[in-house]
Formats: C-alpha cells, sequence, structure tokens
C-alpha cells in the first residue's frame, strides 16, 4: 500500500451538512470534495444533539467538537446559521462564549497534526484561529464581515484578518468594504484575493428538469430557494408576484416563515412554500423551474449577501435570474446577459423583469444559454484550483 503523501489541510466551518441528505448548505463540502484531490482534508464543525465526535461524509473526515457539558444543550449552530438561532430564542446567545472556548480548546489539542488550516468565516473561526501561531486562510462570506461591527468585535476582527496567512472573499464588493471599515490602514491588501463560492456542476443541470413538476397548468415558475431571513428580501418578491402572471415556489425555512406565509396568503398570489429540501431534491426543482429570483437587501442589523451559492446553482441548471445589485451577485449575474439586476426593495422592478423574461421566448433562450455557461466558470473544479494557489502560498510563507 503506498503512503499517502499529501499535505493535511484543517477546515474549520459553522455551516456544515450533518449527512449525506441533510438540507444544510453544503458549499464548504463540495470544496473540500475538489481540495481532498490535492490535499488530506478534514474538517471541523460544532457537534449537535445525537452528532458522531468523528465520521465520513462523501469521503471527508468530518471531526464534531463539543462546546457544552450536555450534547442535547449543544443547538447553537443547528439547523440554520448561529445569527438567525440566536434571534428565534435570545437564550441561545449565552452558548456564544463556550462556542469559541470549545473550538479553541480543540484546535489547541489537534491543530498541530495539520500542515495548513483554512478556516470559513470570521465570526468564531477566524477569530479564534487567529490566536494560534499556524499558517491558516481566512476565507469572509458575508454576513461575518458587514454585520456586529462594533467595539470589541470589531477589534477581534482586525486582528485576525492582519493575522491570517491568505485570505479570500467571496466578492469584491467585501473585499472592498473590509479594506474601508476594519482594516482602513491597507495592511491586508498583499495577501487578499476574490474566490467565490461556486458550484457542483455534475449535481446541477437542466437534464434533471420534470415538466408541470409544480402545477398542473402549465403555469410559469418562478423559484426562490434560500433560508427565510430579513437579507434575503422575500416580502418585496411576494408583493411583485401580485404583477406577474407565474406561480412562486419557495424552498427553505427560517425566522420568518410564519411571517411570509401570511403575507402570501393576504397578496391572494399563486404560492407554493416547499420547506427545506436535500440537494438530491433540489437538483429537480431547479430544473423544473423557470426563473429564479433572489431579492436581497440590506438587513436592518448591516448583514448582508456575499454571493448566494443558489445563483450559481440555478444558472447550472438553466435559469436566468432575475436579482438585486447588491453585495456580490453582480459578478455572477450579468445585467442584460444571463439575467436582470435591479436595486433592493423594488417591487415594482422586479415584477417588471420577471414578465419581460417569462414573455420573451427569444430572450429567455438567449440567457439561459448564457447562464449556463457562466456556471461552468463558477464550477468547484475551477475555483479549487484558485484555493490552491492561496493554501500554496500561505504555505510558503510559513517555511
Amino acid at each position: 500500500m503506498m503512503a499517502d503523501n499529501r499535505l493535511k489541510l484543517l477546515v474549520t466551518a459553522s455551516t456544515f451538512p450533518r449527512g449525506e441528505h441533510d438540507t444544510e448548505p453544503r458549499f464548504v463540502l463540495d470544496l473540500c470534495k475538489c481540495l481532498n484531490k490535492n490535499y488530506k482534508v478534514s474538517v471541523l464543525v460544532p457537534a449537535y444533539p445525537g452528532c458522531k465526535d468523528l465520521e465520513h461524509i462523501e469521503g471527508i473526515e468530518v471531526i464534531r467538537y463539543h462546546y457544552l457539558p450536555f450534547n442535547k444543550l449543544e443547538t447553537l449552530c443547528y439547523p440554520g446559521a448561529i445569527v438567525p438561532r440566536i434571534k428565534e430564542k435570545k437564550i441561545r446567545s449565552l452558548q456564544v462564549p463556550f462556542l469559541f472556548l470549545g473550538l479553541a480548546w480543540k484546535l489547541f489539542k489537534i491543530q498541530t497534526n495539520y500542515d495548513v488550516i483554512h478556516s470559513h468565516w470570521l465570526i468564531p473561526q477566524g477569530i479564534v484561529q487567529s490566536f494560534f501561531q499556524h499558517p491558516f486562510i481566512l476565507t469572509c462570506h458575508g454576513g461575518d464581515i458587514k454585520a456586529l461591527n462594533f467595539s470589541v468585535i470589531k477589534k477581534l476582527k482586525y486582528y485576525a484578518l492582519k493575522h491570517a496567512s491568505q485570505i479570500t472573499f467571496v466578492s469584491k464588493d467585501l473585499m472592498q468594504f473590509t479594506e474601508e471599515h476594519i482594516c482602513k490602514d491597507k495592511s491586508i491588501e498583499y495577501k487578499s484575493s476574490v474566490i467565490p463560492m461556486g458550484v457542483d456542476t455534475t449535481r446541477f443541470s437542466p437534464s434533471f428538469r420534470i415538466n408541470d413538476y409544480f402545477t398542473n397548468d402549465s403555469k410559469k415558475t418562478v423559484l426562490f430557494v434560500g433560508r427565510f431571513a430579513e437579507k434575503k428580501g422575500i416580502s418585496y418578491l411576494i408583493e411583485s408576484m401580485k404583477n406577474v402572471p407565474a406561480h412562486l415556489v419557495l424552498v427553505g425555512t427560517g425566522p420568518l416563515d410564519m411571517q411570509l406565509k401570511r403575507e402570501a396568503s393576504s397578496a391572494g398570489i399563486s404560492c407554493q412554500f416547499m420547506g427545506a429540501k436535500s440537494h438530491e431534491e433540489l437538483s429537480k426543482i431547479y430544473a423544473s423551474a423557470d426563473v429564479l429570483c433572489v431579492p436581497s437587501i440590506t438587513a436592518s442589523n448591516g448583514d448582508t449577501e456575499g454571493m448566494p451559492t443558489v445563483i450559481a446553482e440555478g444558472m447550472a441548471s438553466g435559469l436566468p435570474v432575475v436579482a438585486t445589485r447588491h453585495g456580490g451577485i453582480p459578478a455572477i449575474v450579468q445585467d442584460g446577459v444571463n439575467g436582470f439586476l435591479v436595486p433592493e426593495k423594488s417591487s415594482e422592478q422586479l415584477a417588471d423583469k420577471l414578465n419581460k423574461l417569462l414573455s420573451d421566448k427569444t430572450l429567455y433562450t438567449l440567457f439561459r444559454e448564457k447562464a449556463i455557461q457562466t456556471a461552468e466558470e463558477f464550477s468547484y473544479d475551477e475555483l479549487a484550483k484558485k484555493y490552491r494557489e492561496v493554501i500554496d502560498k500561505a504555505l510558503s510563507e510559513s517555511r
């Protein structure tokens, strides 16, 4: 048996699938699978009630760290993201310091077994990692940069960014915000790059389409996929559908679930709430819809999107996109090429562009073809090449 000479890469994250068929976002897993061809990848993520401490998911070793004495109480991170779960139950905020400490203790015990560490999200992974003398890459996704920028937290963010070996941002907008509001001294320019999250083009394709999947009346379908949270701007999409003769399908769940159902009922539109779905189910849902709508907005607490992975998934499935000009979205949605961009919070312009796409077959076909081509540029195989360059830089600088 040949020895495995690959360098060891530890990936830390707070959002990660709990199993192969979980509905949690899997972009970190998909990237790890591609990087595993060149590095021996392990993933370190928080525990959840009933979890295994060590398991393999799709060939990737997954280590779960504990942060409370009783596993049944470790409910901060799943299902969904940390901030929405705290909003759902304020008492969960008491778990946050223990999450930091749990991660720090686990890293203290195991990080020397790895050549390099890749920390996804500044909070808590990047901040905790920055206090260890070990080469690490920090990937910033959006809300971890733009939200919670007050006194101590902002200083901790600066400290983490300054001590990272290399930094990647999922959008140019995010990198510019960081340089203008957190690292004003230009101390991170030389080690920063923009690499978005992407799509597994083998999992998403127009070939998965099922005709009349949502309705039996041949009505066109507008699709939204994502968490039901303020920054997703779903209320503006529901309002816009009053003037769009199409069926709206909303896939996901979250703190605004009941509010959005009331809004859809009050609007009197044709609307279907499908709940959270696994990626196997999503492949059929995307391909069976007609247009993907991503109406993201800046939330009241400053939270924003980086570059939503649903856009690349939708495009790979053959969907033109109508989205807001927000965060990193313009990096993938080219206005008038593979979709349309409109201002945030404009239900009127969302309706106008949706109607334009759904009523013009020639334009729709052109956008659809361009969308599929764009998705190829965002495949994880292509993005992994860029991440390998960044990882190799971090390793070479540490020697």
